[in-house]
């Protein structure tokens, strides 16, 4: 789906703190993309994308606001040129991608994505490595999971596996992003305020 669940305020409005006077952004905007190797063209959200969903779901019920939502096939090019876009817009200020991260010659999202990056975050898919450890076991290794920021936008790069989405989401991404957005953007206060 594309488009707000509600109204998302301004950017200037969603800048805070948090108890250790932090900067964050609350509520973010959020662009979830979700790579398909059974989908051949870019469409709206698919209606059967429980990875999708459950980025949305999670999200959503800690508040943030899902205001992009595309479905992608398994091609470098196009899946580069979507987060692209996504973290063009206004409305984004987090963009998260299901699938794509595994170890097959199709499996191209973490290198389409990482070439936007401007600075990685190594410890998000090492904390999500550790935290899959108790249901994979070593089948660990076969995940490319990776994180960074891209224009000032923090950028989550998940495996399309329901379970592996919700741990993602629920246990790092929900509780760090909303930071990550705050100082990734702390340099345009002026900026946003202007």
């Amino acid at each position: 789906m594309t488009g707000n669940h509600s109204e998302l305020p301004s950017a200037a409005d969603r800048r805070t703190t948090d108890e250790d006077g932090h900067d964050c952004v609350d509520p973010l905007g959020v662009a979830i993309e979700t790579v398909s190797s059974s989908r051949g063209t870019a469409t709206e959200a698919d209606p059967t994308d429980p990875g999708g969903d459950a980025v949305a779901n999670t999200l959503v019920d800690a508040g943030h606001v899902v205001t992009s939502r595309r479905t992608v096939p398994d091609d470098y090019v196009r899946i580069k040129t979507t987060v692209s876009e996504c973290l063009d817009r206004s409305d984004v200020d987090l963009v998260v991608t299901t699938g794509g991260t595994g170890v097959t010659v199709d499996d191209v999202s973490p290198d389409a994505v990482s070439e936007l990056f401007d600075r990685e975050l190594p410890g998000f898919g090492e904390a999500f490595r550790r935290l899959s450890w108790e249901e994979v076991g070593t089948r660990v290794v076969a995940t490319r999971a990776t994180a960074g920021i891209a224009r000032d936008v923090p950028v989550f790069v998940l495996p399309g596996s329901v379970n592996a989405v919700e741990l993602a989401t629920a246990e790092i991404i929900v509780e760090e992003a909303p930071h990550l957005a705050g100082l990734a953007t702390r340099h345009t206060v002026g900026e946003i305020d202007g």
